[in-house]
């Protein structure tokens, strides 16, 4: 595809980054080094993490240089199109997620809807996603799925999610993932297997691409009768009910 669809020549580059302390040769294309040996304005959710990543790759890179703006939930949405602006003026930027891939479950998908408005190319590199690990190790519907996000914290509402998560997988034969800030993941679990049907199969993948990973799927009356510990350890979590 010519540039010349662009208005601009500098490109956003979506960067991913490991989803933890795992070899970045086991999880990284060879791709991702080239592309931040040549970039110096990168936008990210956190600084200091961010130069750790880009110092894991390509340790030789004088981070003097580097120019980064930090896009969270502070961020004022209104100064968003100053992060492109190298890019108009022929420049690439990066894209930089804290973990896994830019734009997905990742703030950073307001700056890639930016930068199509605005007539910048978007490249898309490749790299780890922790929901299409979990999906293809899951062994579950990879033909139709939904991604939940966080659910709801109130215990209640948290309850009457999962049920509605289990109807629609079931009325659409359909996977549903979700995941849970990590240090209440057990307690995710224990409403998991008083909630649900003991037939549901429930899939945990939890420490995905590190030494410690594992990915089991199995009924919920299976998982009432085994005690795992997921806390503080960042999982994903698919649920699928048959017909």
């Amino acid at each position: 595809m010519s540039n010349s669809i662009f208005r601009f020549s500098g490109k956003l580059y979506l960067i991913p980054t490991t989803l933890g302390e795992s070899k970045i040769s086991e999880v990284l294309p060879d791709s991702i080094s080239t592309i931040i040996e040549k970039i110096d304005h990168y936008i990210v959710e956190n600084e200091k993490t961010a130069r750790r990543s880009i110092k894991q790759v390509l340790p030789e890179k004088q981070q003097s240089f580097l120019k980064l703006n930090t896009l969270n939930k502070h961020t004022d949405i209104s100064i968003l199109s100053t992060f492109l602006e190298p890019c108009q003026d022929g420049i690439d930027v990066g894209l930089l997620s804290e973990a896994g891939c830019p734009g997905v479950a990742d703030p950073g998908a307001e700056i890639v809807k930016l930068a199509h408005e605005m007539g910048i190319q978007v490249v898309p590199l490749v790299g780890p996603s922790s929901i299409l690990l979990a999906m293809m190790g899951s062994g579950m519907n990879g033909q139709s799925f939904t991604f939940n996000g966080y659910l709801p914290i109130d215990k209640k509402e948290r309850k009457q999610e999962l049920k509605t998560l289990e109807r629609i997988s079931s009325e659409k034969n359909q996977a549903q993932l979700f995941i849970e800030t990590p240090y209440r993941n057990n307690q995710l679990v224990e409403d998991l297997v008083q909630v649900l049907n003991p037939a549901t199969k429930l899939c945990i993948a939890c420490d995905l691409t590190l030494a410690t990973e594992y990915i089991i799927t199995k009924s919920v009356l299976e998982w009432s009768k085994t005690k795992v510990d997921l806390h503080k350890r960042p999982t994903m979590f698919i649920i699928q009910k048959d017909f």
